[in-house]
């Protein structure tokens, strides 16, 4: 799958649940993970964190959403029962995305909202802990963006197999044209005197 992802959280103050969120989003391939102003505790999110995530993909603690940095190209995606917000199944991921989620009691602050490039939402009868949300979020992603084969029309159906890829034929950069007109000489042996 082309493309990378991080996820992370804003205003949680619950260490287990960042701790869960943190291990399936290392299960899940994030290339990053991200706190703002949040009060995490690593020790306390061990306890759900059996992968100790922070020390395997990189870990970023934001004070606020003032001082959040994200990669270039990357467009934030706040995960958030609004009333503008997509419906997750219907939500189409950037392939270069962060997307973070709030406490499951409170919204996403205003300022964080609004440097979301898009707001999308579960769709639940009511909030769900961020931990699952996470996870639901990062499946579509995976689900919409992977290579997989087709879903059977009846359960009892076998998946159609993927075609094989086909490779193009070689595409050559603008620095490579003189060596197709005159190739250069490699009888000569490294150091050795004409």
């Amino acid at each position: 799958m082309r493309g990378f992802f991080g996820i992370g959280v804003a205003g949680v103050s619950k260490s287990m649940n960042v701790g869960s969120l943190f291990r399936t989003a290392h299960a899940f391939g994030a290339s990053y993970i991200f706190t703002v102003g949040a009060k995490y505790t690593r020790k306390v999110g061990r306890g759900a964190d059996t992968s100790n995530t922070p020390l395997q993909v990189p870990f970023y603690e934001f004070p606020d959403a003032e001082h959040m940095v994200l990669p270039e190209g990357t467009e934030l995606v706040g995960v958030e029962i609004v009333d503008d917000a997509v419906e997750l199944p219907s939500f189409r991921h950037p392939r270069q995305a962060a997307y973070i989620l709030g406490a499951e009691r409170i919204s996403l602050p205003p300022e964080l909202l609004a440097k979301c490039a898009y707001s999308v939402r579960i769709p639940t009868h009511f909030s769900i802990n961020v931990g699952l949300a996470g996870a639901l979020v990062m499946y579509d992603r995976l689900v919409s963006l992977g290579r997989f084969a087709r879903r059977p029309v009846s359960p009892r159906g076998v998946p159609e197999p993927l075609p094989e890829h086909v490779f193009g034929g070689p595409r050559f950069r603008t620095q490579a044209s003189p060596y197709l007109a005159s190739p250069p000489d490699i009888t000569e042996k490294p150091g050795s005197k004409s």
